[in-house]
């Protein structure tokens, strides 16, 4: 529900704030302006061009800002797959327009998109036009005025799941009917590769190993010549190392009787002779097992020759990244062989998820049936008793192939002549047929399915009389389920509104301002004496409004 409008230095408005109440409200006065202010203002919040025309005073920008009741409106998941903050009784919207024309839309002080804006505020406002019907041009709103009538909710959601799952599978099975035809083309290559991976049998690490080994054997002269030099000055016969450590610890073995700061240190030199020696030991093994053999050198360089050529033909830089690659073609080849099986489980649950989300739509189908015969029987009298006395009425089922919304195609055929053919309402309706159908239409539906704030933008126009008091009656009884806005000359459908708005225009020094103002009861009186006698403004009058306002029963 709206429940307040902010409008600053659009068109003719300075500064305009105006409270709603909900149930509802008339706007009269001059309402042309009023059209000007309130649906070119919330045409911004719908998110239309923003026109820099529009732009009152240069120096500032255009803010239209909406703050609206959404209690019980369920938008928390809309929100929260937005990520705007979310508050479960009000939601504020605002759009700002430079005078260069550069826009800006917030939601409850959020930035957004257009498209999200649109999302939000076309479940918040419906403006019903005699030349614009917003949710009637919608796809599926006929259908979804079945389903509201029907009370399908449950219905369609259990219908919908199935049917998603449906979508699913089904993109499954193509999906992986295109992998397993791709790979089949490959197959012959794939298994030429992977008899490549088992010929030559690698093992991981393989190649840091085998270019360790080589790096040896490549400079064994070196590294033997390196191990006698050690072996000899270490361990040799005369003068060596550990024999001058020998003598090294004898002396100071000699020092410690006398000396304490020697003491300890000839063990000390005991040790590093014991470790010495196990070096020499070590080494002279190592100098045993250095054997010079050209052709386990060969055999290693040709192996690293066919790594690296196998690494070079398939883009990877090891061992490892090869043997990675092997088992993905293992994979791929297994994929191959098992791929009709796993095809076949997935049609066999596609199949079974097919029946039933046909049963679903078959049911979804039968219920949309039922409510629209009741749908017809109580449209007809209605759109009859606003001036439309000779109308047909019924809904035209199609068959279709499955969809999210089931298997049917629907349309709201009509005649409003005698022995006129149906026709699709939007081909057959005038404006303001059209119009009246559609305010009888929410009428009906009103109760069942909760739509959005509807502003009627002059729907009455070219109707007067009992026809008008008709439409002021029936706006009436929507506004029981709904908050309803009507522009409107006509004060037998002021008449009957819970509260009135009057639009009106002032001049001073700096220009033209339009103004708002909400009456009271007794100004709510008088307004309507105005509609009624034009300029002139009589007792009579004034108690022809007070008896036609006590006609009615306000909501």
């Amino acid at each position: 529900m709206l429940s307040r409008l902010f409008i600053s230095n659009y068109a003719l408005i300075e500064h305009l704030e105006i409270d709603f109440n909900g149930g509802f409200t008339v706007i009269t006065g001059e309402t042309g302006a009023g059209k000007s202010i309130l649906l070119g203002a919330l045409s911004l919040l719908l998110g239309g061009k923003a026109d820099s025309k529009a732009v009152r005073d240069a120096e500032h920008k255009i803010i239209v800002e909406a703050t609206f009741d959404i209690t019980g409106y369920g938008l928390d998941g809309y929100f929260n797959d937005n990520d705007i903050d979310y508050c479960e009784t009000e939601c504020i919207i605002r759009r700002e327009v430079s005078a260069a024309g550069r826009s800006r839309a917030f939601v409850n002080d959020t930035p957004v998109g257009l498209g999200v804006l649109k999302d939000i505020t076309t479940r918040l406002i419906d403006i019903h036009s005699q030349h614009s019907n917003m949710l009637l041009a919608k796809s599926g709103f006929q259908l979804d005025i079945l389903d509201g009538l029907a009370h399908n909710d449950q219905l369609l959601d259990d219908y919908e799941a199935v049917y998603r799952r449906c979508v699913e599978l089904n993109r499954d099975i193509e999906a992986r009917k295109k992998q397993i035809a791709q790979n089949k083309a490959e197959e012959d290559y794939i298994t030429f590769q992977l008899e490549q991976f088992q010929e030559i049998n690698l093992h991981e690490n393989e190649d840091e190993e085998l270019e360790a080994l080589q790096n040896k054997l490549s400079n064994i002269t070196e590294l033997k010549d390196a191990l006698w030099t050690v072996d000899n000055i270490l361990g040799s016969e005369e003068n060596s190392v550990i024999d001058q450590l020998k003598t090294v610890g004898q002396r100071l073995s000699f020092t410690e009787e006398v000396m304490e700061e020697t003491r300890g240190m000839s063990q000390r030199v005991a040790d590093c002779i014991i470790d010495l020696k196990d070096i020499v030991m070590s080494v002279s093994q190592a100098q045993e097992n250095l054997n010079l053999d050209p052709a386990e050198l060969d055999r290693i360089n040709e192996r690293l020759d066919t790594i690296y050529s196998l690494e070079r033909k398939h883009n990877v830089g090891s061992v490892n990244e090869l043997i990675a690659l092997q088992h993905q073609l293992e994979e791929k080849l297994a994929s191959i062989t098992k791929g009709d099986d796993e095809i076949a489980e997935l049609v066999a649950e596609y199949d079974k998820k097919k029946a039933e989300s046909m049963s679903l739509a078959r049911c979804l189908s039968d219920a949309r049936r039922k409510a629209a015969t009741s749908f017809a029987h109580e449209l007809k009298p209605l759109v009859a008793g606003l001036g439309m006395k000779n109308v047909a009425f019924e809904v035209a089922f199609t068959e279709t192939e499955m969809t999210s919304t089931g298997i049917d195609a629907v349309e709201f055929m009509m005649a409003f002549n005698k022995n006129q053919s149906l026709m699709p309402v939007k081909d057959t309706a005038s404006g303001g047929e059209i119009s009246r159908v559609m305010l009888c239409i929410k009428s009906i539906v009103a109760r069942s399915m909760h739509l959005p704030t509807i502003i009627f933008d002059e729907v009455d126009t070219g109707v007067s009389g009992d026809i008008a008091s008709m439409i002021g009656e029936m706006m009436a009884h929507i506004a029981q389920s709904i908050q309803v806005m009507s522009i409107t000359h006509l004060p037998q459908v002021a008449a009957c509104a819970s509260s009135h708005i009057k639009v009106f225009k002032s001049d001073n020094d700096q220009g033209t301002f339009t103004s708002v103002t909400g009456l009271d009861q007794e100004q709510h009186v008088m307004e309507i004496a105005r509609m009624l006698s034009g300029k002139g403004l009589d007792e009579a009058a004034i108690n022809n409004a007070k008896s036609l306002i006590n006609q009615y029963v306000k909501v």
